[in-house]
């Protein structure tokens, strides 16, 4: 039997022959991209802060929302912040700011981030003041983890 064109054979793309886990190449995002993906990403949250009152109003009624005062607003925003940030960037390694914005979460080979990289950068955003690290060459939350935001297509 000759090798001839197969109508059943799956397509070949040169971006499908890649490995999941092959380094990307690092070019950073600038500053500006990671602000938005910030901004997108807090109004994000807050929605879903909104929602989670919503759900517990809707599926609890009165004593799931009494239930809800009594938790510390700080304690219950940090969870909420956390479960946001883990959730999205250990599955997709991007939040939604990061998917507008065309950027994506890499460790420092430029490959995928193990889940306590993840953990860690999403622990580094409580340190205090660590919104002025911004403003420096690397974030805390991406120095400390050793993590970096790059872009994640060619522009």
């Amino acid at each position: 039997m000759s090798v001839e064109h197969n109508p059943y054979q799956p397509p070949v793309s040169p971006l499908a022959d890649r490995a999941p886990d092959e380094s990307r190449a690092i070019e950073p995002a600038s500053k500006g991209k990671r602000f938005g993906t910030f901004v997108v990403d807090y109004i994000c949250f807050l929605v879903l802060s909104f929602m989670v009152g919503i759900a517990t109003g809707l599926l609890f009624g009165n004593q799931g929302v009494q239930a809800l005062q009594k938790i510390p607003d700080f304690l219950l925003g940090s969870s909420i912040f956390l479960a946001y940030y883990i959730f999205f960037e250990s599955i997709w390694s991007r939040t939604p700011g990061k998917f507008i914005f065309g950027t994506v979460v890499v460790n420092e080979a430029g490959g995928t981030p193990s889940f306590g990289q993840i953990l860690g950068r999403s622990l580094c955003r409580f340190i205090p003041f660590e919104f002025f690290s911004c403003f420096g060459e690397r974030p805390w939350h991406d120095s400390l983890p050793k993590t970096r935001v790059v872009l994640a297509r060619k522009s």
